[in-house]
This record gives C-alpha cells, sequence and structure tokens, in this order.
C-alpha cells in the first residue's frame, strides 16, 4: 500500500476516534439495556425471581411518596448522601493533605509509605467489624467504611500529582528564596490540581460502593438497606428499586466530578479539544 494512503488511513482513524458519539448512541443503549431486562424477566416468567422494568419504575415512583421501612425513597437518598458527604470529605481534608505532604518530603514517605500501603490493599468492607464494635448501626459505622473507601484514592493521586510537577518551578522557586512549605504551598499544590481532581473522582466512585456495603451491614437507613429490607420479605421489586437508586446517583456522581475534571482541565490547558 501506498505511503499517501496509509497515512490517510491512519489520519482518519484518529479523526473517527476523536469525534464524540451522537447522542442518539448513548439513547440506544439505555433502550438496549431497558429491553434486555424486560426479555430476560419475561423469559424467566416469575416476579419474585426478576420484575421487569416497568413494574419496578411504577415501584420507584410510588416509594418516593408512601414511606418504607421508616421513610420514604427521597428520605433513604438523602440519608445515604448525608453519610457519603461526610466519608467522602473526611477522606479528602485528610488524605491530599497527606499525599502532597508524602509526594515532596521524601522521609515522610519512607516512615508512612510502607504503612500506608498495607492498609491501602484491605478492602473497606473488611472494617465492617471496627464499624459495628466502635459505633454500632448509628452515623460513624458506614462513615468510617465510606471514608476507608475514599481515603487511599485521594492520597495516591495527590501523591503522584507532586511527583509530576516540573521540577523547573521548583528550583526557580528555590532560588527565589522559597522554603519546604511555601514550595509545597505555592508551586506543588497548584500543579497537582488536575490529579488531586482525578483522584477525588476515583474516590467518589469507590466511597459510593463503600456506602452500599456499609448500608447492607451497619445502617438503618439508606438506599442500600431498602435493598436489605426487601431480601427479607423477599420482595425482589423492592431490592431493585434500591440498585436502580444506587445507579442512578452514582451516575450523577461520576458526571459531576467528570465535568469537574474536564473543566479544570481545559482552564489549565491540559486539554486541547472538549470532546
Amino acid at each position: 500500500m501506498a505511503p499517501v494512503a496509509i497515512h490517510r488511513r491512519a489520519a482518519g482513524a484518529r479523526l473517527a476516534h476523536d469525534v464524540a458519539p451522537r447522542r442518539w448512541v448513548n439513547a440506544l443503549g439505555v433502550v438496549l439495556f431497558f429491553l434486555a431486562w424486560h426479555l430476560a424477566s419475561v423469559y424467566i416468567g416469575d416476579a419474585s425471581t426478576l420484575a421487569g422494568p416497568i413494574k419496578v419504575i411504577g415501584a420507584f415512583m410510588r416509594m418516593m411518596r408512601e414511606p418504607f421501612a421508616g421513610s420514604t425513597l427521597g428520605g433513604h437518598v438523602l440519608a445515604s448522601l448525608g453519610r457519603f458527604a461526610s466519608g467522602f470529605a473526611l477522606g479528602g481534608v485528610i488524605g491530599l493533605p497527606l499525599g502532597l505532604a508524602m509526594g515532596w518530603f521524601q522521609a515522610l514517605d519512607a516512615a508512612v509509605g510502607p504503612a500506608f500501603n498495607t492498609l491501602r490493599f484491605t478492602a473497606p468492607i473488611a472494617w465492617v467489624p471496627f464499624a459495628v464494635l466502635w459505633f454500632g448501626t448509628g452515623f460513624g459505622g458506614p462513615v468510617l467504611i465510606i471514608f476507608a473507601g475514599a481515603f487511599p484514592a485521594c492520597v495516591i493521586g495527590a501523591y503522584g500529582g507532586a511527583k509530576l510537577v516540573d521540577i523547573k518551578l521548583v528550583e526557580a522557586a528555590r532560588m527565589l528564596g522559597a522554603g519546604n512549605l511555601r514550595i509545597l504551598l505555592e508551586v506543588i499544590l497548584p500543579s497537582a490540581i488536575p490529579a488531586i481532581v482525578s483522584a477525588l473522582r476515583v474516590a467518589a466512585g469507590n466511597a459510593w460502593q463503600s456506602l452500599v456495603g456499609a448500608e447492607l451491614i451497619v445502617a438503618s437507613s439508606g438506599v442500600a438497606y431498602i435493598m436489605v429490607r426487601g431480601q427479607m420479605n423477599r420482595t425482589i421489586v423492592v431490592v431493585l428499586v434500591g440498585m436502580l437508586a444506587i445507579g442512578l446517583i452514582g451516575l450523577v456522581l461520576e458526571w459531576v466530578f467528570g465535568a469537574l475534571e474536564k473543566r479544570i482541565r481545559l482552564r489549565l490547558g491540559s486539554t486541547v479539544a472538549d470532546r
């Protein structure tokens, strides 16, 4: 094949890759998902094993008005979001400064690194016994598990951002007489912001998944708790309503943090086009 033809094909492939899919593709994916769900429920033919999407959506709307397990679905969502916000914020407040400091101060990295690397491979759900013993089924237990999910991602993201800072900026700051703390706050931190935002996006996903595990075990309210109650009552519709709520909230969180990450990268000139 001629070199010109190869070049044109490669250029065409890059252009095709760079073009964002049309909105109807997203809509088609959603339609196919619900269609597959409907067909699976029809094939099984037992509403107590797998309810169809129409029935689940109807129950979803009804539970928004009528209390179930002590509250409406909206009340359970608010309870879950309150736990999520507390655990996620705690993970960011502690994890991000620690990651930046570990990335800049080698002595701190050497001292804290081994313990952190041991803890970060411990699944958040493994903290359930401590959550139960220390907090029972109150507010603190789920928050501890959510924190365990968000904290490692925050530390790792901030640490990586600190390590990727242009050394020339650090050398220039030193030539101007800046000390370690000032370099950390005025050079390392601003340069690491894209990595920090990416870390928060990952941490949010981990925290939300950890919340689901926490509420299945150590909570008396929340979207995952209604799944437990539905399972106890052998009401598959309620279980699926909880799963649907969890998925929709996760989708919103991903969209919010994804949009924030893209906006910050564009403002900082880290991307050249809006996909």
